[in-house]
């Protein structure tokens, strides 16, 4: 089987830190062209990953016609542009997240995905958990789901960037995301969109949002806490948070049922929990824990799931590019909410309901 040859479009830390490291373990690729603006880290991380050639010009790597795949690993504000210039030059797309930050982008973005024969992965990606969750609540295991929370966070940029000088060898900071004019968006977009992206994976579309958001505590004039109230069509009440305050990094969640609850502790190794009473007529009964087995859903990691799909000449179930354009008119609608002190309606849904 011939490798899938991939072009990278950004040579940033997320690429640095989260793709090549994988892409380069995975049988079914070879980065044969990484592009991005400092010459010091494409020489690093062609030396690093063996990868044979480097640009300064992004176009170029779009342009190649041996290049079967573009991972698009710019900043934000670059992403739909590069990643419909990849689709239209007939390529296979893996797109960083947030998909962006202006639903004009987002909606002609899905437009040229369905134009297209390619397949396109718009991350995050998402783990058994999330599947078997996903299938056991369409079992009706915890009954019909009435509520759920789920909290991603870190402490911001700066710590973040701190761990990326280290892998270059720099000492410089290149704190962008503190920069309005720069980022356009904050934390929302940055950590908030893992919480909405499992929510609308787990449970599908939402209709309505509210939302409150703060600068609390970083120097910048973006939002550095935000917190969503997510209604569904059937009237659940959902609530996803963020902030860029947190001591340490998080990632936790419970889906609440009218016959149970799952909870998902966020911690790497550790078990997602199925709650279920003992009796539904006795308030203080005794509750039911046990683990859930996630063993039978196995949707591989990130670069797995986007060769699997690549070969099957399908696209992602989840991480797709109509879900994306979901979570990012939540974010915005969430932006806007908290603006005017009102909720706001949404007009897209997702695509596997």
């Amino acid at each position: 089987m011939s490798k899938i040859k991939v072009g990278v479009i950004g040579a940033g830390g997320i690429v640095r830190r989260l793709h090549l490291p994988d892409l380069d373990q995975n049988d079914n690729f070879e980065v044969v062209l990484i592009s991005g603006r400092k010459e010091s880290r494409l020489k690093q991380q062609c030396e690093v990953f063996g990868i044979p050639n480097w640009t300064q010009d992004y176009e170029a790597v779009i342009s190649d016609d041996s290049v079967d795949a573009i991972v698009v690993g710019t900043p934000h504000p670059h992403h739909v542009s590069w990643g419909i210039k990849a689709i239209e030059t007939s390529k296979h797309v893996l797109m960083q997240k947030p998909l962006c930050g202006d639903m004009n982008e987002a909606n002609a973005f899905v437009e040229a995905v369905e134009r297209s024969n390619y397949t396109v992965m718009c991350l995050p990606h998402f783990s058994s958990q999330v599947y078997k969750i996903r299938q056991m609540i369409t079992e009706g295991t915890i009954g019909r789901v009435s509520g759920a929370r789920y909290r991603t966070s870190h402490g911001g940029p700066e710590i973040y960037y701190a761990e990326i000088r280290d892998l270059f060898g720099e000492t410089d900071d290149d704190l962008w995301f503190f920069d309005a004019k720069r980022a356009s968006v904050g934390a929302l977009f940055d950590m908030g969109v893992y919480a909405i992206s499992h929510l609308v994976a787990i449970l599908g579309s939402f209709a309505k949002v509210t939302g409150f958001v703060t600068t609390f505590d970083k120097p910048t004039d973006l939002e550095d806490v935000a917190t969503l109230v997510l209604q569904t069509e059937s009237g659940a009440i959902i609530t996803a948070e963020t902030s860029w305050c947190d001591p340490a990094r998080t990632g936790e969640g419970s889906i609440h049922g009218t016959a149970g609850k799952f909870t998902i502790p966020g911690r790497d190794g550790a078990a997602v929990s199925l709650h279920t009473p003992t009796s539904y007529t006795r308030e203080h009964a005794p509750v039911d824990v046990q683990p859930v087995n996630c063993e039978d859903v196995n949707p591989g990691n990130m670069h797995q799931h986007f060769a699997d799909h690549i070969r099957a000449g399908t696209q992602p179930p989840l991480s797709n590019a109509q879900a994306a354009r979901h979570v990012t008119e939540i974010m915005l609608a969430g932006m806007e909410s908290s603006r005017l002190g009102q909720a706001i309606n949404l007009k897209t849904r997702v695509g596997n309901e």
